[in-house]
Order: C-alpha cells, then structure tokens, then sequence
C-alpha cells in the first residue's frame, strides 16, 4: 500500500515537473556574464548561495530564527533571476509543513480552482503556492484542485464546478484581454456571481495588488474596479522589502483561523503589504492577524514613505468577509516561498479555504462597527 508521505511525494515530483514546464514556458532573459543574475561560475558571478530550511518563526517546533545573511532567509530567485521551478529543498521543506488534520470536517465533496496567471509582477512562489494548496487538499481529503494558467477558466459555466476560487498572486488585470472588451466584463462578472451566490474567494499576497493605478498617477493610487476592490478587503500601496522582519499579533486569537499560533504572535521575514487608508478598514472586514505595529522600530516604521504612510498605524494581514450570500479569506503572507514551510501558517490557509467552501464556521463580522 503507498503511504500517504510518498503520495505526496509523487504529487511533490509532478509539482517539479509542472513547473519545470511553466519555466520553459517563460524563460527568464540570460543577464551577461559578470552581473548580478549571471550563472553561478561565470566570470564575475557571486557563487551559488546554499540552500537552508527557510523556516523562520521561532514559536514553531523545530523552527529555527535566521540571521539576515541566513540562507533560511533568500529570496525566491537565484543570482538575481526569479525561481520559476521550486527548489527541490522547498518543495520538501513544504511536504513536511503540511497541516495533519483538517480544521473542520467538510460537509460534502470540495473542489477548488487555483488561478494562478497574473497580469503584472509575476511571483517566483507562484508554482510553489498553487501546488501546496492542491497537497494540502488532498492529504486530508478537503478538497480536489485544479491548477489554471489560462484566462478560459473564468467563466460561469467553469466556476460552477467548484466551491472555492483561489487567486495565487493574481497581479494586475489579472482578468483582462485588450483585445476582447466582451470577454472581460464576462469573466469580471462571473468571479462577482461566483461569490456573491455562496461561493468561496480565497485570496494570497498579491491579489490585492490587482486592477488599481499606481502611485505616479494624478491623484495618486485608486481602485480600478470599485466591486473588485470591495471584494478584495484592500488596495495595496507599499511594501516593506524582503527580508524585514515583521511582528504580528493575533487580533481574533479565538477564531478557529487562528487556532495554529496557539494563542501567540509571532515574527516573520516578508515583503509585506500594506493597503491604502481608503481601501481597507475594519468596518469591512473581519480581520485575523496584522503587524503589531509598537513593536517595530522607528527605523523600520520610517522605511514607509511619509506621503502615503497610514495615519492609523493599522496594518492587517490576514482578514475574512462575507460577501453576498459567499465568503472571502485573504492573507497578505505568500511573497517567498520560505512562508510556505511554516507549519502555523499553512493551518491557516488551510483553515481559510475551508471556511471560504463553508465548511468552517468563524465569526466573520466586522472588527469595527
């Protein structure tokens, strides 16, 4: 009989080779020789950095707290050049993150629809996340994935196979095509029905840096698709650079969301988002973890720029939502693929896909009223 640690390995080998194919697919420029993303041993190349675990939250078990200069802490890119296959020791450092149990028995048979093409910055986490939802689905029998990269997908007729949509680093408009007026307000307003009837919207990093200008615009970064940008929780505006170490406290620690942190904060290396005053507030959302602000140092809080700078000192991470008759889960963690083997976190985004498919019950009111 194949245990359950070698059918994730299988389905760990099949995430390399789709990957592998997804590289191909979109090869990265070759820099020359001597700069910064040349191949390791060209001449003037900076030598292959090893590869560490990437677990950076102390609480955990077995966890371990890099240094800056740690290999625990890279960026998802190798002499400068994005990862657009995994590394094998992430891919594994993942398998053994994988949360043992589900968060809540679902009521029927799930599936969920991983959208994973963007349409601005592409993440090099991108294949590493679709593919740890799909294991994580299938370990404890919460869900069946597919994995999309093509726009065809988003239609209702599609939607309608499945409980939850997920947007895995969706930048841009990530629904858009230029070229098809027609074709966009259909998919537009098939993601808005999909949810709005009782579906699910599971959301990761930067999905919400989607359908907005940017901050050189006259008047500054506004919502493109006000319905969207409702739906989203938030606008992104700024982000502090990988690795800075965040702190982050619990704001609801008795929400079963939350129930992986063990009732404690904790600190994480992310380039992580921060969302315009106008876009985010807690009368809107139910709001899981953010950073806790009095914590970071003066020096850290002044790497914001003072023009756009929240005057609130409210910086959310992780909220839910109703929206209609469905749900929407976000989580603004997922930048490098070192996230992806914290053991805490993924038992919330386990625990946020099961509550967008209904199946876990939160109190998803807003935070303020």
């Amino acid at each position: 009989m194949v245990s359950n640690r070698m059918k994730l390995a299988m389905g760990a080998a099949g995430l390399v080779g789709l990957c592998a194919t997804l590289a191909m697919a979109q090869p990265p420029a070759a820099p020359p020789a001597g700069a910064p993303g040349a191949a390791p041993g060209a001449p003037g190349a900076a030598p292959a950095r090893p590869r560490g675990p990437g677990l950076v939250m102390p609480d955990a078990p077995g966890g371990v707290k890099p240094t800056p200069d740690s290999p625990g802490m890279r960026q998802g890119s190798t002499n400068g050049v994005p990862n657009l296959v995994p590394k094998y020791e992430d891919v594994w450092a993942t398998l053994d993150a994988l949360p043992d149990a589900l968060a809540a028995k679902p009521k029927k048979d799930r599936r969920v629809l991983v959208y994973s093409k963007p349409g601005g910055f592409v993440h090099s986490s991108i294949p590493l996340t679709a593919w740890t939802i799909k294991l994580m689905g299938e370990k404890n029998g919460g869900w069946q994935t597919d994995i999309s990269f093509a726009q065809k997908d988003i239609t209702a007729a599609n939607l309608a196979k499945y409980d939850v949509l997920v947007l895995n680093n969706t930048t841009g408009a990530f629904l858009d095509d230029k070229d098809d007026a027609a074709g966009t307000e259909a998919r537009k307003k098939a993601l808005l029905d999909f949810v709005r009837s009782g579906h699910g919207l599971a959301l990761f990093h930067a999905a919400t840096d989607s359908y907005h200008t940017n901050a050189n615009a006259p008047g500054g970064i506004k919502g493109t698709w006000p319905e969207w940008n409702k739906l989203a929780g938030g606008i992104f505006k700024w982000h502090w650079f990988y690795p800075q170490a965040i702190p982050v406290k619990l704001d609801d620690a008795k929400s079963p969301l939350n129930a992986g942190f063990n009732g404690k904060g904790f600190t994480v290396h992310e380039e992580l988002y921060t969302f315009t005053m106008d876009s985010f507030s807690r009368k809107n959302v139910h709001v899981l973890t953010s950073i806790d602000y009095p914590k970071m140092s003066a020096e850290d809080k002044a790497k914001e720029d003072a023009a756009t700078k929240r005057t609130d000192g409210d910086y959310a991470i992780s909220w839910i939502h109703k929206e209609g008759q469905g749900r929407v889960y976000y989580s603004a963690l997922g930048h490098s693929e070192h996230v992806l083997a914290m053991p805490a976190i993924l038992k919330q985004w386990q625990a946020g896909i099961q509550y967008a498919a209904g199946d876990l019950a939160a109190d998803d009111s807003p935070s303020a009223k």
